[in-house]
């Protein structure tokens, strides 16, 4: 889903994902085979590999590197990767969770650490920021799976907390321990979803101004260019006008 939402991270901001196509498709692989590894390699028995190779479709990742992935975890000669989280400030008093699946902590730390603190932040230690948000189910629709009334009912009856839809598309949110039950109710009426993974919804915003919002955009791609580094979430949120001041 294209388009700058305020809960949503780089990878997902307009046009990002054509620029770092290469880079998305190594993150999307590397989470395909850890999925597959940590459970069934089939994804109708495994909620993970399920949203992973759902996501992996949605941008448009060849069915043979998909499958290459899975094969990779069954044959069981697949990198161990650890999952890691770092928690941290960025510019403005921005707050950031950084999650990353990494098979070198040192040099996934060192990365991330040298790449905050040459952008307007610093790292936190563990806790230091995720008390301030909520850990969540995030569904992610495409506006073409409907109007955001249509939508909204569809997760109202499917079980989900809350919806946001705009004209990019819809986020539907769930309780934790119900993003695949809401996800899979939500397959028989939209359709499959673009993604479906837990996230970090922070409690309250935190607005950035222009010099502040072109540092952390700066922070977020060197985050995102880094192959170890999944998923970026921030608290972050910058107005239209200063969008289109940094287009």
């Amino acid at each position: 889903m294209a388009g700058h939402s305020k809960f949503k991270n780089i990878m997902h901001r307009k046009g990002a994902q054509d620029k770092k196509r290469s880079s998305l498709f190594s993150k999307l692989s590397r989470e395909i085979t850890v999925a597959a590894k940590m459970g069934l390699p089939d994804p109708d028995m495994n909620p993970r590999l399920r949203a992973a190779v759902a996501a992996a479709k949605a941008a448009s990742l060849p069915k043979d590197n998909i499958q290459r992935s899975i094969d990779k975890a069954s044959r069981g000669d697949a990198e161990m990767y650890e999952e890691i989280r770092y928690e941290g400030f960025g510019p403005g008093g921005v707050s950031l969770i950084i999650e990353a699946l990494t098979d070198n902590r040192n040099r996934t730390a060192t990365n991330v650490r040298t790449a905050v603190a040459k952008n307007g932040g610093n790292l936190g230690a563990s806790g230091s920021v995720s008390h301030a948000f909520d850990r969540m189910g995030l569904i992610s629709y495409p506006a073409s799976a409907g109007g955001a009334d249509a939508v909204f009912e569809a997760a109202l009856d499917a079980g989900a907390e809350d919806v946001q839809s705009s004209e990019e598309g819809h986020e539907i949110w769930t309780a934790q321990g119900d993003l695949h039950g809401v996800a899979k109710a939500l397959e028989a009426v939209l359709g499959e979803a673009e993604g479906a993974k837990l996230a970090w919804r922070p409690q309250t915003m935190v607005a950035v101004d222009e010099n502040d919002a072109a540092t952390l955009f700066k922070l977020i791609d060197t985050l995102d260019d880094d192959d170890d580094v999944q998923t970026v979430w921030g608290n972050y949120e910058v107005s239209d006008e200063v969008m289109e001041k940094l287009a």
